[in-house]
């Protein structure tokens, strides 16, 4: 039997910026670790890099405080909890036939399209260690943007309706659990749990750069959560970067 999952205490409120900036204002204000704060709306939403976010009401917008006591290094491998969290979620209001898979960094696709979004950030180091961390997590319940450079998709667009709350539930739980293993057995059983779902694993991929493009195949993830990047002269490392499939 499957011990039940850590429970969040979850702030609900209306329309506001960015859940990520309520989170950092309770967080520093003393909130407990996983502490789930969720919005109606967001008008100011934000995605990797700065990237506006898209937030109308009918979707789950979410950012959990979670205090995990680690250096900011380690941190940043909840970023695939996360993506483990919301697999999990999706999955459990679409059928099993259902395309579900996660894509580096840490995008979850459902037939191709993407479904969610993950923004995590850090508080401030203390003795080395991240003083908390914020996953901000949304997914497109309702509504998606039909403008984007990658397709993306809805729950609605699936034929599944679950309703905003049954979502939040679910992802909470699904991220307690995860989380929980993290914190017990560290990055291996992540690693491992995100590798069975990742697209594009062993296949050709382009990585965009800031200032670059890399092609070459996907060849692994590294135990920092690392892309590997198999070229011509051997394998590089990416640490950040967007990920696209060749075509």
């Amino acid at each position: 039997m499957r011990a039940a999952a850590p429970r969040f205490e979850v702030v609900a409120l209306g329309s506001v910026g960015s859940t990520n900036d309520e989170a950092h204002l309770l967080a520093r204000q003393g909130a407990a670790d996983r502490t789930a704060v969720t919005a109606v709306e967001q008008l100011g939403g934000k995605g990797r890099r700065g990237r506006a976010w898209a937030s109308p009401p009918g979707n789950l917008y979410l950012s959990a405080i979670l205090r995990p006591s680690c250096p900011v290094g380690q941190a940043a491998q909840l970023s695939f909890v996360a993506s483990l969290a919301m697999r999990d979620a999706v999955r459990r209001f679409l059928p099993d036939s259902a395309a579900v898979a996660v894509k580096w960094p840490n995008d979850v696709l459902v037939e191709g399209g993407k479904i969610s979004g993950i923004l995590l950030e850090t508080g401030p180091i203390n003795g080395g260690d991240v003083e908390y961390v914020i996953l901000g997590m949304g997914i497109n319940l309702a509504h998606h943007p039909d403008n984007a450079e990658r397709p993306a998709t809805s729950l609605a667009a699936l034929n599944a309706d679950p309703g905003v709350a049954a979502a939040r539930d679910a992802l909470l739980e699904a991220l307690g659990r995860w989380d929980s293993l993290w914190r017990a057995r560290g990055f291996t059983p992540i690693r491992e749990a995100w590798l069975s779902d990742a697209i594009g694993l062993g296949a050709p991929i382009q990585v965009r750069l800031p200032d670059s493009t890399l092609d070459g195949v996907f060849a692994d993830l590294d135990m920092d959560g690392a892309l590997l990047l198999e070229q011509p002269d051997g394998r590089q490392r990416i640490t950040a970067g967007d990920v696209f499939l060749a075509r």
